[in-house]
């Protein structure tokens, strides 16, 4: 038997053209001095064609060879600093120049299958947080993206409505908690960060956390939103839970938020204004990641209530019982305040399109977006 040749694969148009011009496979094969087979085998990839055949076919449709035949693009290949926890097998990655560091950012979660990627892993280093990925997009995306670090479940329609007024421009938004949005700040690992933390000593919202976590770098905190925030109930409330005390009986089992998370740290403020202590609530150790998914946890049954915002537990047709309003900041290192995708997001926040729709959520009020509320380091 003979050997089989490797041939380099090439990708046929050859087919698109020739709906284009209104001609069966027969009578481009008669047009080009060729069996319908062999037409019918060039245009599913089974047969290259050589130089003559290919000329013959570009003269019998009219157009250069290089439009019917062409080498598969390569995608670039770039080296990037991984941040994140990588999982078995997980090559999908989210990818971002922030300053000067090209990162790549596993997609975990639940939303990970549902995201889009902007490349492949390829290859990391042992033991190290370097990185060859393949790209999926152009690499012209990356350096136009502004990645932001936050809990508040708008900043998905800020990355839509951020999109359509400008394509070329795109929001990356990676969920964390407050407390760890400040600290991935800190590390570089994007551009800006929300936070909703109350100070329990000076009643004051985000500024003392923002002072201890980003101590001497020059930043801006400008306001997003107002919301509600408290406890997420089943619909109709049928345990009768009237407040943060009602959480100690034996008969209530919550869900809680991570340390870290406005939200349990509202909670954690509220319990010790009743006098309960976290010892008393059942539950009070199980954690979960997002407002939506403590929401989702109460819908479902798994649990009787849970601190988050007004927003997720209307999302799903529960009850809510508001304990708190707070303000929910955007944090901007002032080095990046100039960058077209950074203006583009804070010309969004205020645009009247996008608060209506933050609005229409419920528990949100956007009147103060904008408001710089903060020069640090100048």
């Amino acid at each position: 038997m003979g050997r089989r040749v490797a041939v380099e694969r090439v990708e046929s148009q050859v087919r698109e053209r020739r709906i284009a011009a209104g001609l069966s496979q027969q009578a481009l094969a008669e047009r080009a001095g060729l069996t319908r087979q062999a037409v019918s085998a060039i245009e599913a990839g089974r047969y290259l064609p050589n130089t003559a055949v290919a000329l013959r076919l570009a003269r019998a449709l009219g157009c250069p060879v290089e439009e019917l035949f062409r080498l598969p693009d390569v995608p670039p290949r770039v080296r990037a600093d991984l941040v994140g926890d990588v999982s078995a097998g997980d090559r999908r990655v989210q990818v971002a120049r922030v300053g000067g560091r090209l990162l790549a950012r596993p997609l975990a979660g639940a939303s990970g299958p549902l995201t889009p990627a902007d490349g492949l892993l390829v290859e990391a280093a042992p033991g190290g947080r370097g990185a060859m990925v393949d790209l999926l997009v152009d690499p012209e995306v990356v350096e136009h993206t502004v990645v932001v670090l936050g809990c508040d479940p708008a900043l998905s329609l800020l990355s839509a409505h951020l999109s359509r007024r400008y394509p070329s421009l795109r929001l990356l938004w990676t969920h964390a908690g407050s407390l760890a949005a400040l600290r991935g700040l800190a590390r570089g690992e994007a551009h800006a960060a929300g936070t909703h933390l109350r100070d329990p000593e000076t009643g004051e919202y985000n500024l003392p956390f923002v002072r201890r976590e980003l101590a001497g770098r020059r930043l801006h905190v400008v306001t997003l939103t107002e919301w509600q925030q408290g406890l997420i109930v089943a619909r109709g409330n049928p345990r009768g839970i009237a407040g943060p005390a009602d959480l100690a009986r034996p008969d209530i089992t919550i869900v809680n938020r991570e340390p870290g998370s406005g939200s349990r740290a509202m909670l954690d403020a509220a319990l010790r204004a009743a006098g309960v202590v976290p010892e008393q609530v059942r539950g009070y150790a199980r954690e979960l990641p997002t407002h939506l998914a403590v929401a989702e946890a109460v819908g479902s049954g798994a649990a009787d209530a849970g601190p988050g915002i007004a927003a997720a537990a209307r999302v799903l047709g529960l009850d809510f019982l508001p304990l708190q309003e707070e303000r929910y900041d955007l944090v901007i290192p002032t080095d990046y305040l100039d960058a077209p995708a950074v203006q583009a997001l804070l010309e969004i926040a205020v645009h009247p399109g996008y608060r209506a729709e933050v609005e229409a959520l419920g528990g949100y009020d956007s009147s103060r977006a904008g408001s710089i509320v903060a020069e640090l380091g100048a």
